[in-house]
């Protein structure tokens, strides 16, 4: 079916009239007149079948939900620009566009992008992440890094690493409240994840403690917030390795039962089949899988 678009040169101006915050400030940036401005805010907004603007004194304000709609535009734009400039004929950048999972992004991509940065100098990545209760693949991308493959013919699939979790800790706090064994954990706070139901289940079952009750149980929605309130001493949880490995290394966290692990999820790196592949790409792939190859070997 045709894509039903609103008049774009009025997207192009709403946008700009938007986090330029006034039908002035807009028509300066675009050398364009008030009158001008105006005219297309109108357009656009019979053409949306509601006003985007309210009057605030002297001045017209986006409204609320103008404010959600250009936040879409702009992201819409900036990937029409990045398209143009990756796939223009003159296009000599080398970017390469990764989204894969916040934590996964934050504590382990990152961290060893350094690796690939010293590599490959001239090779830009630009990463972006998703949520576990988002859909399982959106927006755009080169490589996209998941803890379930796509099930769809579309995409060439590679496994990076396998995880296996345990208890986590700040070292300040195992210094005030030492744990020496297991049941220790009973006079605890443990720190569970919505994101992640069962981690903590798995583990006592599997250091023979099924049956203990913690003092104390707070839940956060996304790992990444468990993950803060752990390093802060809030209480123990349970943590994913070879993600969590530059956490151990700078000593951000500490490990009170190293030896009681629990297989976890796996991440595998995706790719669309039917894009384009230059030589630049490939090289990241490769330098991916072998760095997932080599954490994995190194938490065991």
């Amino acid at each position: 079916m045709p894509h039903q678009l609103p008049p774009l040169n009025a997207l192009r101006i709403f946008e700009v009239t938007a986090r330029a915050g006034s039908y002035t400030d807009a028509a300066r940036e675009l050398n364009l007149t008030h009158g001008a401005v105006s005219r297309q805010i109108q357009l656009l907004e019979r053409a949306l079948g509601q006003p985007l603007f309210r009057k605030d004194g002297q001045r017209r304000v986006a409204t609320a939900h103008a404010k959600a709609f250009a936040r879409e535009i702009s992201a819409a734009f900036d990937h029409i620009s990045d398209a143009s400039q990756r796939y223009g004929k003159a296009a000599r950048s080398k970017i390469v566009r990764v989204n894969a999972p916040a934590t996964f992004a934050m504590r382990w991509l990152i961290p060893a992008l350094v690796d690939f940065r010293a590599r490959h100098p001239h090779t830009e990545v630009r990463v972006s992440t998703a949520f576990s209760n988002e859909p399982a693949l959106k927006g755009s991308f080169d490589v996209a890094i998941r803890r379930s493959p796509a099930a769809d013919a579309a995409f060439e699939v590679a496994t990076l690493f396998r995880e296996s979790t345990t208890v986590i800790a700040s070292p300040a706090l195992l210094r005030a409240q030492p744990l020496r064994r297991p049941r220790d954990l009973g006079k605890a706070v443990l720190l569970a994840s919505e994101s992640r139901p069962g981690d903590w289940e798995a583990w006592l079952a599997a250091a023979g403690c099924a049956a203990l009750r913690p003092a104390q149980q707070l839940r956060f929605d996304h790992f990444f917030v468990t993950l803060q309130a752990v390093v802060d001493g809030m209480g123990v949880g349970i943590g994913s390795f070879p993600t969590l490995s530059s956490d151990l290394a700078q000593q951000r966290l500490a490990l009170p039962f190293p030896d009681v692990r629990v297989p976890g999820s796996s991440y595998y790196l995706m790719l669309p089949r039917d894009a384009d592949k230059p030589r630049f790409l490939y090289d990241f792939v490769a330098w991916l899988v072998d760095a997932g190859r080599a954490a994995e070997q190194q938490a065991l």
